[in-house]
């Protein structure tokens, strides 16, 4: 089935955003490697697709996993948690309606 997971960023933590962002793509990469990343990326805090120093707000991920607690265990093991990016996250089961 398929989860959303929203991070939400803590504020001014951009730098370590940026820091832990690599450890980060590297798990997406995996997901993608497997067929199972539906979408994934961040929301720019302003208007911008390159927000600059105003950073980013949070990001976005769907994908598929065994179940929600499989998907909130991934979540839970995200570089952007260990290095204090994510004020709260938040794991949803999603159902893809369009594009079909």
């Amino acid at each position: 089935m398929l989860y959303v997971i929203i991070g939400e960023d803590r504020a001014g933590s951009l730098d370590q955003r940026l820091a832990s962002r690599p450890a980060h793509l590297e798990r997406l990469q995996a997901l993608q490697a497997e067929a199972r990343l539906i979408l994934a990326g961040p929301c720019p805090a302003i208007d911008s697709p390159d927000p600059g120093p105003a950073g980013f707000s949070g990001s976005i991920i769907i994908a598929e996993f065994a179940s929600l607690d499989a998907a909130k265990a991934w979540a839970d093991a995200d570089p952007y948690i260990a290095a204090g990016v994510y004020e709260k996250v938040t794991v949803k089961p999603f159902k893809k309606a369009l594009p079909a």
